[in-house]
């Protein structure tokens, strides 16, 4: 689990570097990691990306790869529901900030005695989260342009 960290530490670092092209990167919201003479830039957008982070906070994350866009959680059961628990993956698969670049899927279990059983999620769970998601990945576009000001 110390990759995790050790990954949110290096995107958050990436986006306090300057490039020759700083302007580009930001309108599309991609993100580069140097390292020496290497450079490698992200293959999703930034602000989709930092965003479903900050909307996923409070799931423990199983896996997060900010070049392949794939962020997968690990099982939840919220106090309030202990008979209940869901899984989350978000797939961002653009570069540009858009809603058609994001897809939540999200998976529920509940508990039948011992056993967890595969129950259908309710239809609007994936659909809030796509839209918080969008909502904060626009408010940290609007954050980084009125920076540059």
């Amino acid at each position: 689990m110390r990759v995790l960290p050790a990954l949110l530490c290096a995107l958050v670092l990436a986006g306090c570097g300057s490039s020759n092209d700083g302007a580009r990167e930001m309108d599309t919201g991609t993100s580069s990691i140097s390292s020496g003479s290497s450079r490698m830039t992200l293959g999703v957008n930034s602000y989709l990306w930092h965003a479903t982070l900050d909307t996923l906070s409070f799931l423990p994350l199983v896996s997060a790869d900010p070049f392949g866009g794939v962020i997968i959680s690990e099982w939840y059961v919220a106090p309030s529901s202990p008979d209940e628990r869901l899984k989350v993956t978000v797939y961002i698969m653009d570069r540009a900030l858009r809603a058609d670049g994001l897809k939540v899927v999200v998976f529920r279990q509940v508990k039948a005695g011992a056993a967890w059983q595969e129950a259908q999620p309710s239809p609007d769970t994936a659909h809030k989260l796509e839209d918080s998601i969008l909502t904060r990945a626009r408010e940290l576009r609007l954050a980084t342009l009125g920076q540059t000001g």
